[in-house]
């Protein structure tokens, strides 16, 4: 019985483990997956796409600390914890950023934040708004970590609920393409023949397209919005994994284990998926990480140009765009807060597809 530790597996697995970046990478990719995941429960403004907006603090400095009082909703709707984790909190409170207050005959008298050294509006809430009237626990004072955008949200909120954009047009882009690719290179490479002419065609006119163009156009023939951003960029991203599918069943159908398998009476759906698929994974896997990274930065260009997730919608590409102009009006931080956490996790999957190559290099 041959050790499990001569298995190839097990040999790749050492070799990505010496890959001091690409372990770090995994690390990077796992931590900022979890964060997706858990964005409301750990994100100071738990509200859908973190869109408590506040006009009176807009883009505020890292660290800006102010009284907030917090007026509960009449909106009385029962919403479970898991709907709570996925979508946010739709029975938020209203917040209101204040500079002072005091109480006079049941009325709580407060004064509106305003930036600028001016005097906010006066106004006043009644009491029984409050629970036992108790409203000193509903005005307490908020820290801004990241600062607050140009309506006032909080940036840190919108930087843990825009992680899910990135984190799931990667996914689901990259399982599309390689449902797609995957059956096109199988059967061209299989067969051959006509039918490998038909689809290297489409493949070839699909490839000499930009790319960027070609989800744009896709993206407005299916209407902008979140799911046909995923769908368009999948439907541009299988060229490469057909055309490297392709290659290596051609140079791997020869084999002999391919040619017993067919001496066996197996049937061609049986030898692809069972035979010479499993023996060609790791260039498809090491496409898929790279176009994992690419399918991030194209669906934040698309964000930036106005076509990608909309509004109110939490997206680093489109918090560039909302912000870029702030670069130079003091206030970078802005615009390069998103743009490096995009570079990061891009660049968490460059080097992790990179280690992937070299730990399933059978040469090395």
């Amino acid at each position: 019985m041959s050790n499990t530790k001569d298995s190839l597996t097990y040999v790749a697995l050492r070799k990505f483990k010496k890959n001091f970046w690409g372990v770090l990478s995994f690390w990077v990719i796992v931590f900022i997956g979890l964060i997706s995941l858990s964005a409301y429960v750990i994100a100071p403004d738990d509200s859908q796409n973190a869109n408590q907006m506040h006009l009176s603090i807009h883009s505020q400095r890292p660290g800006f600390e102010v009284q907030m009082l917090q007026i509960p909703s009449n909106e009385n709707q029962d919403q479970s914890l898991i709907s709570k984790w996925l979508f946010g909190n739709k029975n938020a409170d209203i917040e209101i950023p204040i500079s002072e207050y005091s109480v006079q005959n049941e009325y709580l008298i407060y004064t509106e934040y305003a930036s600028d050294g001016l005097k906010g509006e006066e106004k006043s809430v009644n009491l029984d708004r409050f629970p036992n009237k108790d409203y000193r626990s509903h005005i307490q004072t908020k820290s801004f970590l990241f600062g607050t955008d140009k309506y006032g949200r909080d940036l840190l909120s919108r930087i843990l609920v825009g992680s899910r954009i990135s984190f799931s047009i990667g996914f689901v882009a990259v399982l599309i393409s390689l449902v797609i690719g995957i059956f096109m290179g199988s059967v061209a490479g299989y067969y051959r023949g006509r039918i490998d002419n038909i689809i290297m065609w489409i493949i070839n006119v699909t490839w000499s397209i930009p790319t960027l163009l070609l989800v744009i156009a896709i993206t407005l023939a299916l209407d902008k919005g979140f799911w046909q951003v995923f769908i368009a960029v999948g439907l541009t991203m299988w060229v490469e994994v057909a055309r490297v599918v392709r290659g290596q069943i051609i140079s791997t159908k020869e084999m002999q284990y391919v040619t017993a398998a067919r001496a066996l009476g197996f049937n061609d759906f049986r030898i692809i998926t069972k035979h010479i698929l499993p023996n060609i994974l790791a260039p498809i896997i090491v496409i898929s990480a790279a176009n994992f990274a690419a399918a991030i930065l194209i669906e934040s260009g698309l964000s930036f140009l106005g076509i990608g997730a909309q509004p109110p919608m939490a997206s680093w590409g489109a918090m560039i765009k909302d912000h870029y102009n702030y670069i130079i009006l003091g206030k970078p931080y802005l615009a390069l807060i998103p743009g490096i956490c995009i570079m990061i996790l891009v660049m968490a999957f460059m080097l992790i597809g990179n280690a992937l190559r070299d730990a399933l290099d059978v040469k090395t």
